[in-house]
């Protein structure tokens, strides 16, 4: 466990959520013709321009599309213009060896930090090979003991595969196969508040048992909202800011870069 200082611990921590980039080693790659390094930098630089003081930055897998050294080194010297500490969880198109690699000598892999009144865990819900998630004995167990350790705090917990359906056919067999696993911890400790994760590549926002269920923009393509097959949406990449107060609310939302125009390409090389 590691603690971020915030500059009162009485006041809201600001956290940016970053997902699902898909960086590849090259700087002019594409995905379904969209340039993923361009997009995240413009990503970043609205949230520079927008939250200029951030306790924390969640990156929730997909960090890189190609699972290179490169796209990792990449996104760790893109994401360090934002002056804030970080952490990573891989997703399914990452490789954690790799990953781990480019995050020598960092903290950003640390699966519990403490934030003012708030802790926030992330959980790998990657399975080498699959597309689909799990969260592995082992996970659960970091996630009880985690949870059981702070009953006073209240909890943020991070993964990448959506645990509940999102209505979007295509991608119904490809979330978290064991979510009953996941929410049978989760209800046991009332002090949760939120659950966070990316993978869906659109915006979500709903409450099951009293606790937020929230996913969010990728900072390149846009999955569409409802499709029945694959789709991508026309909307801009974005980012989720939240903000934690020291009595349990929560407040959220989601910003998108402006001017953002690109043209899809199915035939390109694919999610």
């Amino acid at each position: 466990m590691s603690r971020v200082s915030t500059v009162n611990p009485d006041a809201p921590a600001l956290l940016v959520q970053l997902s699902d980039s898909h960086l590849f080693a090259e700087a002019d790659a594409t995905l379904l013709g969209m340039n993923t390094r361009e997009s995240l930098q413009r990503v970043i630089d609205l949230v520079r321009e927008q939250q200029p003081q951030i306790d924390l930055v969640l990156a929730t897998g997909d960090l890189s599309q190609d699972g290179t050294l490169e796209s990792y080194q990449q996104f760790r010297d893109l994401s360090q213009q934002v002056a804030a500490p970080a952490r990573w969880i891989p997703g399914n198109h990452d490789e954690p060896q790799v990953m781990a690699h480019a995050a020598v000598h960092s903290d950003l892999l640390e699966p519990v930090v403490d934030i003012g009144n708030w802790r926030v865990i992330l959980l790998d819900s990657a399975v080498p090979g699959s597309v689909p998630g799990y969260l592995q004995d082992q996970q659960l167990q970091l996630l009880a003991q985690a949870l059981s350790e702070a009953p006073s705090q209240h909890h943020l917990v991070c993964f990448h595969h959506h645990p509940v359906s999102i209505g979007c056919a295509w991608m119904e067999p490809i979330g978290l196969r064991n979510p009953e696993a996941l929410f049978a911890v989760l209800d046991r400790f009332p002090q949760v508040k939120a659950v966070l994760w990316g993978h869906v590549h659109q915006e979500i926002d709903r409450e099951r048992n009293g606790v937020r269920l929230l996913a969010s923009p990728s900072t390149c393509i846009q999955f569409a909202p409802g499709s029945e097959e694959f789709k991508v949406s026309e909307q801009a990449p974005g980012y989720r800011w939240l903000r934690l107060h020291a009595d349990g609310r929560l407040e959220t939302g989601v910003e998108r870069v402006k001017g953002f125009a690109f043209t899809i390409n199915y035939g390109s090389n694919g999610y």
